[in-house]
């Protein structure tokens, strides 16, 4: 392991990390997602994994998620470094600007609720 790595963490483990997380890395995957948000509320965290704000709010929704006495949600991982091309795929699905760290909230196929940096939080599903 790296001396950065040590400090930033390393990308494969962040992103798996914490179980409740699903990862969007096809358009089948989007898709699979959008379909689930028919069952139920879903929210995407879209990550990039080079810049230290968004892994932080990362770590902090992770702690909020942990904490919460219900699952309010089901819960999808994107990485934008990754998979840009399916962070532009929602923004333009969704008429929504790309923000990085972003949560997008859907429920039946729509975007209900979307936030970016610190104002990232669990508060932001339940609205």
């Amino acid at each position: 392991m790296s001396f950065f790595d040590k400090i930033f963490g390393e990308k494969q483990q962040e992103k798996q990390s914490k179980s409740f997380w699903n990862l969007i890395e096809s358009e089948k995957d989007l898709e699979n997602a959008i379909k689930k948000s028919y069952d139920g509320k879903i929210a995407i965290f879209k990550h990039s994994t080079s810049c230290f704000i968004s892994k932080t709010v990362l770590r902090n929704f992770e702690k909020e998620i942990d904490e919460a006495d219900e699952k309010v949600a089901t819960f999808y991982f994107l990485d934008l470094l990754a998979h840009r091309n399916l962070s532009n795929k929602i923004a333009e699905d969704f008429g929504i600007r790309h923000e990085s760290p972003q949560l997008i909230v859907i429920q039946n196929g729509n975007e209900v609720n979307n936030a970016s940096h610190q104002d990232i939080s669990l508060s932001q599903i339940t609205l």
